[in-house]
């Protein structure tokens, strides 16, 4: 009797186990397949775009009006964002595909620089008309190359999610034909390197490659950056640190520390630039206490610590508070011009005053000494410019970059509408309204809610 029980009772557990491991089996092929379903309609996708991307670029060749063409270089410049959508959603972290994506970002900027400006009275150049034709021509060629990858896809019925094993695999990733077809474009729009982008593209790209040329000091050793990031942050100099050099890929040559304190239970990350451990970024993870300090006290802290580290004459330009942390930004004051690409971000904890976030690279990219023009319009001008709802609160004169990367001196008026406030940029040579921005406050604390 006992021993039917017994098998009995083993029996259901295994008929539950293996009705477990069926259901188990049933939910893993479900996320399989929902993964494999995502990539594959990303892919189709991006043929689909690059292939109207290719057409619409041809079309606007023929083209001479300015009420087709700025229509039409705004549809490229949607395309090429749809199409950099589309690789985003692709399992290619791991491989090479950043010069394709690079191409793409330059078509996107190249042809929204041209769609907003006055075509009437600035038309293509004839150096604008060349590059067009060859960023067809190149397009034409990408295309091709994808509909190549996508008919040995269909052909053989080719799985992506073979592709991600294959990447996570280095013995297996030179044996793929999704991934050898992705190479070869890739490969191929290297050559495009002669491509005419324009003074204001090739100079936002060359800033972002360049951080280093524009640091000033000699290049550390990784222990000297240590003992620079130990004075910097005013660390015990027996602190545990890490360090690593940024990889090839990195937009700058840094050194990239790890930095644990087991007093305050805290760990900091930060990159340096090799020349000087200048940093660009930092961020302190540790649990913030109770809130003993304003947002005023908390700006005061970030002050002096800019100060302490000779960053000077700087201006906050927006403050918030977001639960227990006071987030700044601070904009370089050039004889009471506010120079908005000069930007320092830092993140202050409003239980003690810690910075536990820093960021610089924009302040380390841009900085220089203008030289200031005087507006050509009067300050009456630029605020008939504005909204006539807007209260006006605060005024002033600030160089900010537009739309075509260019850096354009500005009436800045700050204002509110129902309680909402804005920050309003009149372009003081030609009273355009170059940027309207509407400015954060203090964030709720759901969690508590």
């Amino acid at each position: 009797m006992i021993r039917s029980i017994l098998i009995g009772a083993l029996a259901v557990g295994v008929a539950g186990t293996s009705y477990w491991g069926y259901k188990e089996h049933q939910e893993k092929n479900a996320v399989l397949i929902n993964a494999e379903n995502t990539y594959q309609r990303a892919f189709h996708d991006l043929n689909f775009h690059m292939e109207a991307l290719e057409e619409k670029i041809g079309s606007t060749l023929a083209m001479n009006s300015r009420g087709s063409l700025s229509p039409a270089l705004a549809e490229v410049w949607r395309l090429t964002s749809e199409a950099q959508n589309d690789v985003g959603q692709l399992p290619l972290t791991l491989m090479p595909f950043n010069k394709t994506e690079e191409f793409l970002t330059n078509i996107g900027s190249f042809s929204y620089r041209v769609a907003v400006r006055d075509l009437d009275e600035n038309p293509l150049s004839d150096e604008e008309y060349k590059t067009l034709k060859e960023l067809h021509s190149h397009s034409t060629d990408i295309k091709n190359e994808l509909r190549k990858v996508q008919a040995m896809v269909i052909d053989h019925n080719l799985r992506w999610m073979d592709v991600e094993l294959a990447l996570a695999s280095e013995t297996q990733a030179e044996d793929n034909t999704i991934i050898d077809g992705f190479k070869t474009v890739d490969k191929q729009v290297e050559g495009y390197s002669e491509v005419n982008w324009g003074p204001e593209i090739t100079q936002l790209n060359e800033k972002k490659e360049n951080l280093d040329k524009n640091i000033v000091g000699k290049k550390l050793t990784e222990k000297e950056a240590k003992e620079h990031v130990i004075d910097f942050l005013d660390l015990d100099p027996k602190a545990s640190i890490d360090i690593t050099t940024t990889g090839e890929k990195s937009k700058y040559k840094a050194y990239s520390l790890s930095i644990e304190e087991p007093d305050t239970k805290s760990s900091i990350n930060l990159d340096v630039t090799k020349k000087g451990a200048k940093p660009i970024w930092i961020l302190m993870d540790r649990k913030i206490g109770d809130q003993k300090l304003s947002l005023n006290e908390a700006a005061d802290r970030a002050r002096a610590f800019l100060k302490e580290h000779d960053i000077t004459n700087m201006s906050i330009s927006e403050s918030s508070q977001y639960d227990r942390v006071g987030v700044f930004t601070f904009v370089y004051n050039q004889k009471d011009v506010l120079i908005y690409p000069d930007a320092v971000h830092i993140k202050v904890a409003l239980d003690n005053g810690d910075i536990s976030g820093y960021e610089s690279l924009e302040y380390l990219t841009n900085h220089h000494e203008r030289t200031l023009g005087s507006p050509t319009i009067s300050r009456d001008q630029a605020l008939e410019q504005v909204n006539p709802n807007v209260q006006i609160m605060e005024e002033g004169l600030g160089v900010i970059r537009n739309d075509l990367g260019e850096e354009v001196l500005c009436y800045e008026f700050m204002g509110t509408i129902d309680n909402e406030t804005y920050r309003i940029f009149i372009n003081a040579s030609n009273e355009r309204e170059e940027r309207v921005e509407k400015m954060d406050g203090t964030e709720m604390n759901y969690d508590t809610l």
